[in-house]
């Protein structure tokens, strides 16, 4: 099942690298190449080749929950990656929280004959956040900073590093790309922290209300229909007018939301868009647009 993190795990390093590069402690410059390793179904998180004078690739796998198969998968990936490209692979796991966390994952994977006699081993490093102090990561690149929440860090110290990520994302960061940023923070932070939590840190945000996700938007108009009386018979103009408003903005955060996953939508794509304005047609489009790959697929989709 996909989740709205999967999607913006895969956005971030495809948008920074060089970024995700520096957090694995890379230097060299670096370049996202495809992580579809098979011609059936298996395809890593993010891989990036590694320009130096002997190129190798660095391959990134987030995970959220405990998975036993996990060390097992990542090999798999490795041994793809390095048969189709000829170039060796490293394997970073990246553990979001204690939930995924368990005592099989050790870094090494161990193949063994009945008799217990080894045939194979295999390293990978494994990453766990919520043991990182955070200026180990609000120091890094920007691509990263939304995973200073995850790190080890208490809620009173919360509000303090949120606020040197609006410095740095304010003094760093065009306006696209911080709302961009604030919605890989806001949906991050979800893994961890109640979304009552996440709101009222957030709030302050200059750009959070541009950049919170569909989830937090829907049910906040929701509950300023239910206050209002929307759906208690209010008179047909009033609610209809309303409901135009609500589609309004369904789709300008269906756009948003959209540009910050798949890129700028083309003339096409933004017709396409105009023309959708039933609200529970653009509702199941947001609830989708974390779950596709792209504008055309999420719009071919939309029936």
């Amino acid at each position: 099942m996909s989740h709205p993190f999967d999607a913006i795990l895969k956005h971030l390093p495809q948008a920074y690298p060089q970024d995700w590069a520096r957090f694995a402690g890379v230097s060299a410059p670096v370049s996202v190449i495809d992580a579809d390793v098979s011609t059936v179904t298996a395809a890593a998180d993010k891989v990036l080749w590694v320009e130096e004078p002997h190129p190798w690739i660095l391959h990134l796998e987030f995970q959220a929950s405990h998975d036993p198969t996990l060390g097992s998968r990542v090999l798999h990936y490795n041994v793809l990656l390095g048969v189709r490209h000829k170039v060796p692979v490293r394997s970073l796991v990246i553990l979001l929280r204690p939930e995924a966390d368990g005592r099989d994952l050790t870094g090494t994977v161990h193949w063994s004959w009945p008799s217990g006699q080894t045939y194979l081993t295999f390293e990978y490093v494994p990453i766990r956040l919520w043991q990182l102090p955070p200026e180990a990561v609000l120091g890094g690149g920007l691509g990263t900073l939304p995973l200073v929440p995850l790190t080890k860090v208490s809620r009173p110290e919360l509000q303090g590093l949120i606020q040197q990520m609006v410095q740095r994302i304010h003094r760093e960061a065009d306006r696209p790309a911080a709302s961009s940023l604030w919605t890989a923070t806001y949906i991050l932070m979800g893994l961890e922290y109640d979304k009552e939590f996440t709101q009222h840190l957030l709030r302050g945000v200059r750009a959070m209300k541009e950049s919170v996700t569909y989830q937090a938007i829907l049910e906040e108009g929701r509950e300023e229909g239910r206050e209002e009386g929307v759906k208690k018979g209010v008179k047909k103009g009033v609610k209809k007018g309303r409901a135009e408003g609500r589609s309004d903005e369904a789709q300008r955060i269906l756009l948003r939301l959209g540009t910050t996953l798949f890129g700028k939508p083309s003339p096409k794509v933004r017709r396409a868009l105009r023309q959708v304005t039933d609200l529970d047609v653009l509702e199941a489009l947001l609830l989708r647009v974390v779950k596709v790959r792209s504008w055309t697929e999420l719009l071919d989709d939309r029936a």
